[in-house]
């Protein structure tokens, strides 16, 4: 008979259970991610598939800034569409920054989705859409 082996503590887990989590802290991560694939430091990979990588990284960065500020202000309103959170955004947030959120959030969807017809987005492409997911993760977060 074969036994399995349970070990006789659980392992430590990885941050204190008291500690919070922090949205932003995760959008952050998210930006980091984008860079480590922008810089192209991956063995194996093409660049395409890590320009569409860093675009996914960068609307999930963006999708969290926008569900922080909303939650903070409806809570409950996180079950929504993405397209309804950006419609909303514009009462919690200055209309630019609205308007701007939307805009980056919809190239950044194009560029997430593979067809077989279509060209991946291009480097300097997700550079750009870097600088403004950053720009506007901060603002955001005030």
């Amino acid at each position: 008979m074969n036994a399995s082996v349970v070990p006789a503590t659980s392992p430590a887990p990885l941050a204190p259970a008291s500690a919070p989590v922090s949205l932003t802290a995760s959008a952050e991560g998210l930006l980091l991610t984008a860079d480590l694939l922008l810089a192209g430091d991956f063995t194996g990979t093409t660049a395409a598939g890590r320009n569409r990588g860093a675009c996914i990284a960068l609307r999930t960065a963006l999708e969290i800034g926008v569900d922080q500020v909303l939650d903070a202000a409806v809570p409950g309103l996180g079950d929504a569409t993405m397209r309804a959170k950006l419609l909303c955004l514009h009462r919690y947030s200055t209309e630019r920054t609205a308007r701007r959120t939307r805009a980056v959030w919809s190239h950044l969807c194009l560029g997430c989705h593979y067809h077989q017809y279509e060209i991946g987005p291009a480097y300097d492409q997700v550079r750009v859409w870097r600088v403004e997911v950053g720009e506007l993760v901060r603002e955001l977060a005030r």
